[in-house]
C-alpha cells in the first residue's frame, strides 16, 4: 500500500471513484486580482498617492466589489495600498522610511555579496550570469519590469550562494516595499543604464572570488539606488497625485 506521506500531493482513489475528480484551480480570482493590482502598482500604472476608486477597479479587474475590496486589504497588509480620509490609495514610501531600507539594504546585501564571492561554484556562476544577461537585455529593450524581475533573480541567488538565509528572510519581509522603490528609481532617466554598470561590478567581483570589492560593489550600487529613491520620493512629495475620472 502506498504510504500518503511520502507522496502529499497523490490523490488516491476511493472504492466507488467515478473518476470526477476535479483538481483545485492553483489560484483562485482573487489571488489573480491581487496579483494584478501588485503588478500594476510595481509598474506605476498606479502612481504612488493614486485613489483606487472600487467601481473602476471592478470594473478594471473584472471582478466584484466583494473581490476588490479583499483586494486592497491584502495589499494593504503588504505596504502597497493605504487608507486616507478620501478612501483607498497607492501607498507612498516615506523619504525616511526609504532610508532605513536602503541602509538595511546595504548591509545585508553587502554581506551576501561577500559571502557569495568566498563560497561561488561555477554552477552557481551560470545562473548569476543568466540574470546579468537578462539585465543587459532588459536595459537594451528599456523595459523596466524585465530588470525587475531579473534584478530579484540575481539577489536570489546571491543570498542563496552566501547562506545567509536569515538575512534573506528579512530582505523577504521588505521585498514588496524594495520593488516599489526599484520600480521608481529604475524609470529614472538614466538609472537604469547605470544600475546595469553597478551590478556588473558586484558579478566580475563574486566571479573573480574578490569578497571585499563584491562587498564594497553591493554596497556602493544601494547607495546609489537610496540617492536617486530619495530625489524621487522628494518630487512626488512635491506634486500631489490626482485621482483618475471615473470609468463609464
Amino acid at each position: 500500500m502506498i504510504d500518503k506521506s511520502t507522496f502529499p500531493d497523490m490523490v488516491l482513489e476511493s472504492p466507488g471513484d467515478l473518476g470526477l475528480r476535479v483538481e483545485r484551480p492553483k489560484k483562485n480570482l482573487r489571488e489573480l486580482a491581487q496579483d494584478a493590482m501588485r503588478e500594476a502598482i510595481l509598474d506605476l500604472r498606479f502612481e504612488p498617492g493614486e485613489r483606487l476608486i472600487e467601481r473602476n477597479l471592478c470594473t478594471q479587474l473584472g471582478v466584484s466589489r466583494t473581490v476588490v475590496r479583499e483586494v486592497l486589504r491584502f495589499l494593504e497588509a503588504e505596504g502597497l495600498v493605504e487608507n486616507t480620509p478620501t478612501g483607498p490609495a497607492v501607498a507612498r514610501i516615506k523619504p525616511e522610511e526609504a532610508g532605513q531600507i536602503y541602509e538595511i539594504r546595504a548591509v545585508l546585501e553587502g554581506m551576501a555579496a561577500e559571502a557569495c564571492a568566498e563560497r561561488i561554484k561555477p554552477e552557481d556562476l551560470q545562473v548569476l550570469q543568466l540574470a546579468m544577461d537578462e539585465l543587459i537585455a532588459a536595459r537594451d529593450a528599456a523595459d523596466p519590469s524585465l530588470s525587475l524581475k531579473a534584478t530579484g533573480r540575481f539577489y536570489q541567488r546571491v543570498f542563496a550562494v552566501s547562506e545567509k538565509t536569515v538575512a534573506w528572510n528579512v530582505v523577504e519581509g521588505l521585498n514588496v516595499r524594495i520593488n516599489a522603490l526599484r520600480s521608481m528609481t529604475i524609470r529614472t532617466p538614466e538609472r537604469q543604464a547605470v544600475a546595469v554598470a553597478e551590478m556588473q561590478r558586484i558579478f566580475d567581483a563574486i566571479a573573480r572570488h574578490d569578497a571585499e570589492g563584491a562587498r564594497i560593489a553591493a554596497i556602493e550600487h544601494v547607495e546609489a539606488a537610496g540617492a536617486t529613491a530619495k530625489r524621487v520620493l522628494s518630487a512626488h512629495q512635491e506634486v500631489p497625485s490626482a485621482p483618475r475620472p471615473p470609468s463609464r
